[in-house]
Formats: C-alpha cells, sequence, structure tokens
C-alpha cells in the first residue's frame, strides 16, 4: 500500500471536522465526566435503569461491536486535532469525516473519507471506496482501483480499530431517544478508554475532559461516541512525531437494521 493512502487510513478516523451548528461539535456541548462510583449508586435508585443485562455495566472495546449482527446501518465519524509538535511551538491541525454504510444481506459496504490538515502531509485528500462480494473498488484522484490490497483495506475501513471503544461504562440514569434509537447514557473514566492507535511516549498524558457513551439494548450497539481528549507527548497513528493538544472523537450510528442500495462508485 503506497504511503500516501495508508496515511489516508490510519488517520482517516482520528482526526475529523464537525458539521457546523450540530450538537457535539463544541467543547462546552460535551459534559464534563461525572463521578464514576457516585453515578453507579445513583442509577440503582432511579427509574430510568436500562434494561436487565444493562443495569451493571457495559463494555464495547471497539465502538461499532455487533454491528454485523445487523442487516444494514451507516455511521458516520467526525474526528478533529488541534495543537502543536510536541516539545516545539509548531502548530499543527488535522480533520476528518468518514462516513461508512453496509448491507449485511447484499454483503456490501461503502466508505467515503475526506481529509484535510497540514500534519496528514496535504492539504486535502478523500476516497470512495466499495465492496460487493468479493469484488472492491477505489476511487482516488479521478481513478479507480478494482483490484491490489489498497482497494481492499479501503473497503473494510472500520471505526472500532481505529478509535477504539470503551472497555467498561456504567449507566448514568438518563434514556432518550438518541438518532432514532431508545438508548441509556453511561459513563466511564479514561483508564476505561480503548485507544488503540494514541500511544504515549514518555513523560506523555492523556486526559478525558468529555465523553458521552449512548447504548440501545434491543440492538446491543453503541449509538453515539463522544470523547474530548487532551495529550501530551502522543503518537497518533503511524506518525513519527509526538503531537500535543486535543482530540475530539464524534461517533454517530444511524438507521440501524435498515439496508441500503450499494453500487459500483461512479468513475469504475
Amino acid at each position: 500500500m503506497s504511503t500516501l493512502l495508508r496515511g489516508m487510513f490510519v488517520f482517516a478516523l482520528l482526526l475529523a471536522a464537525g458539521c457546523t451548528g450540530q450538537r457535539g461539535q463544541r467543547l462546552e456541548d460535551i459534559p464534563t465526566p461525572a463521578q464514576f462510583d457516585a453515578l453507579a449508586t445513583a442509577q440503582a435508585q432511579t427509574a430510568n435503569a436500562p434494561p436487565p443485562g444493562f443495569r451493571d455495566s457495559v463494555s464495547f472495546p471497539e465502538v461499532d461491536a455487533n454491528l454485523d449482527d445487523l442487516d444494514g446501518a451507516r455511521y458516520e465519524v467526525q474526528l478533529e486535532f488541534d495543537g502543536v509538535f510536541a516539545r516545539t511551538t509548531r502548530t499543527t491541525s488535522a480533520t476528518t469525516h468518514a462516513q461508512i454504510s453496509f448491507n449485511r444481506v447484499g454483503s456490501s459496504r461503502r466508505v467515503l473519507v475526506q481529509t484535510a490538515g497540514e500534519l496528514l502531509g496535504r492539504p486535502d485528500s478523500s476516497f470512495e471506496a466499495v465492496r460487493l462480494g468479493p469484488d472492491s473498488f477505489l476511487v482516488q484522484n479521478g481513478q479507480c482501483l478494482t483490484e491490489g490490497v489498497d482497494a481492499q483495506t479501503a473497503a473494510v475501513l472500520r471505526a472500532g480499530t481505529l478509535i477504539g471503544g470503551v472497555t467498561q461504562a456504567v449507566p448514568a440514569a438518563r434514556k432518550a431517544v438518541i438518532n432514532g434509537e431508545e438508548a441509556w447514557q453511561y459513563v466511564f473514566t479514561a483508564d476505561a478508554l480503548n485507544l488503540p492507535n494514541v500511544h504515549l511516549e514518555q513523560g506523555g498524558t492523556l486526559n478525558l475532559t468529555g465523553g458521552e457513551l449512548w447504548v440501545a439494548p434491543a440492538r446491543n450497539v453503541v449509538v453515539r461516541f463522544y470523547l474530548n481528549l487532551d495529550v501530551t507527548n502522543a503518537l497518533i497513528f503511524d506518525r513519527q512525531l509526538p503531537v500535543s493538544g486535543q482530540i475530539l472523537i464524534r461517533y454517530d450510528l444511524y438507521d440501524a437494521g435498515k439496508t441500503t442500495n450499494i453500487t459500483v462508485p461512479f468513475g469504475c
């Protein structure tokens, strides 16, 4: 796989731009994490307790766990990094917006990724990848690839392997309809985060400044996962230089259980 394309893949779901006017794109939209033990006690005294099997805690080390059990769905991942190269005053940033849909009945997936930022090595990049049964297609820079590792890798890009998830979270005694699904909110600590592509160098730190996890028990899936992180001296994906700054992560699941028609991408 080319170095540039690999860089796009590994950065594709960690550094994303938000949509103007949508909830969760500003720091103040994300609640400060509440006390873990206090919430665990409080939820037992409220009528908003989740259904049996979800009342004590949940574990979603990969945020898109159990989606393969659905006939279809789509989800969006938006991320943003803004900061500096560690131990320097040189600023750097990157943004990514990814849309992924799948149809299990039709054995098909569609991946759209747009990235921008100096940290990625070029100002703007995008690609569309589609898998139809055994065949994969990748459209980038006006060219279509129908064979090779690049097309296959892009078409199976997943949020869970890139942004991870939460190993343990407890109910927050809050219930709402999120993205069309009856969901309950859960809270977690920084120690419970699984971030496979964020690695701290010696003396590095990671601080969870805000987060939300909403789970739909009826489908046993995460419908929303938001994170605000402050990091120092951290390696992000395959970047060679550590950075310090703020990482924002936004994951939303839509149309759970619904199938969509996925076809060969335009240009192929």
